[in-house]
């Protein structure tokens, strides 16, 4: 083999890359069979008559030598339809569609944020790829605390630093908020959605309803007099397409239109498309699972809070979030790494992130298994 001559330095790229670092998963380094309940996902595949389903369309339907629909015009109507089930108003105009709902927050920021002096606002802690993307994009992102009682967005020190981003010149255009919020599993409170209502119309408001269908309350009906809030969607959690990567959003269509400019054309999969249609079409069936999530998770709870040595918050999402009880938030984050790599050898894949612990509800039988591990662990 030839030696590659190597560069003195790479200096075409950003320097600001060198803080980041690039996205793997857990389950990733191991080769064999865990209990993966460390991104959320859902614990069941698709039923194998909708696989079997799928399977048929792309022998009978899907030319492989042809790009997708890129105006994804049939997913949008079927989105549009499920949506209708919650605001009558919504049609196709107000859907667009992503390579997952990341594809989509980046394309926002591209809408709204890149070229200029804007900023963007979270409320931590939330999902990491809020402020990922912002950074990758150059775009400054801006955060403030939450209250450990409930979670909620101290928003007092959030209209300061809106405030003082303007004075800077780095405007906030954009703030996310998550309902329910990731990793916590609150969803908004009614103190918070008045204060969202009453935020200036410049600022875009992205809710991130990821988790819709645990939740079972949407602000969609809330579009219609707030038209720079925009609502993002995502079929890798109740609707188990993880695999396809389908994300969605619901705006005015004056945003939408402003996406679909900045979006790459032909950005999801045909196959991807054909999915989330057929889960779309039986939704009945897939969604049938959220009240067993939903069961599973309040018993994982209630067993859990009765441990002294942790503290477990309610959740109205797919996951819990806990914490073990310590002297220093140092010592137990300490302990809390050695906790999630000891279950990791016994192979239960949990999160450690934000000073505490998600663990995705899975199956019965994964959530007994995690019971057993965590507190065997605890009891070592």
């Amino acid at each position: 083999m030839i030696d590659q001559p190597q560069p003195k330095a790479f200096n075409f790229l950003r320097p600001a890359l060198d803080q980041l670092v690039a996205y793997s998963s857990q389950s990733e380094e191991l080769e064999t069979s865990v209990d993966k309940l460390d991104a959320n996902e859902s614990a069941y595949d698709l039923p194998a008559e909708l696989k079997e389903k799928l399977a048929w369309q792309y022998q009978e339907i899907i030319s492989s030598n042809r790009y997708p629909d890129g105006s994804h015009g049939e997913l949008k109507s079927a989105i549009a339809q499920y949506v209708q089930e919650s605001c009558e108003a919504i049609t196709p105009a107000n859907i667009s569609v992503g390579n997952g709902s990341d594809e989509i927050i980046r394309s926002l920021f591209i809408a709204t944020c890149v070229g200029t002096n804007a900023s963007m606002l979270t409320a931590d802690p939330t999902f990491s790829m809020y402020k990922i993307i912002a950074q990758t994009l150059g775009v400054t992102p801006i955060s403030v605390p939450r209250e450990e009682t409930h979670f909620t967005i101290k928003r007092g020190q959030a209209d300061q630093a809106i405030a003082q981003a303007e004075a800077s010149g780095h405007p906030v255009k954009m703030l996310f908020v998550v309902h329910p919020n990731s990793p916590t599993g609150n969803p908004l409170s009614n103190a918070e959605i008045d204060w969202l209502k009453q935020l200036p119309e410049e600022i875009l408001i992205v809710i991130d309803e990821a988790y819709f269908e645990f939740n079972g309350h949407s602000l969609v009906n809330e579009l219609p007099n707030y038209p720079n809030w925009i609502i993002l969607r995502t079929f890798s959690k109740a609707f188990r397409l993880a695999a396809h990567r389908v994300g969605y959003c619901i705006a005015h269509p004056e945003v939408i239109a402003a996406l679909e400019k900045v979006r790459l054309p032909y950005n999801l999969p045909t196959f991807s498309q054909a999915a989330a249609i057929v889960a779309l079409q039986n939704r009945q069936q897939l969604l049938a699972k959220v009240s067993e999530v939903q069961n599973e998770r309040d018993k994982l709870y209630n067993a859990l809070n009765a441990e002294p040595r942790l503290k477990v918050w309610e959740s109205a999402s797919n996951f819990l979030y806990l914490r073990l009880r310590g002297e220093s938030l140092e010592e137990i984050n300490q302990k809390q790494a050695e906790l999630v790599n000891a279950l990791k050898e016994k192979g239960t894949l949990l999160r450690h992130t934000a000073n505490g612990i998600r663990l995705t509800v899975g199956t019965p039988a994964e959530n007994e298994r995690t019971q057993k591990n965590l507190l065997s662990y605890l009891d070592h």
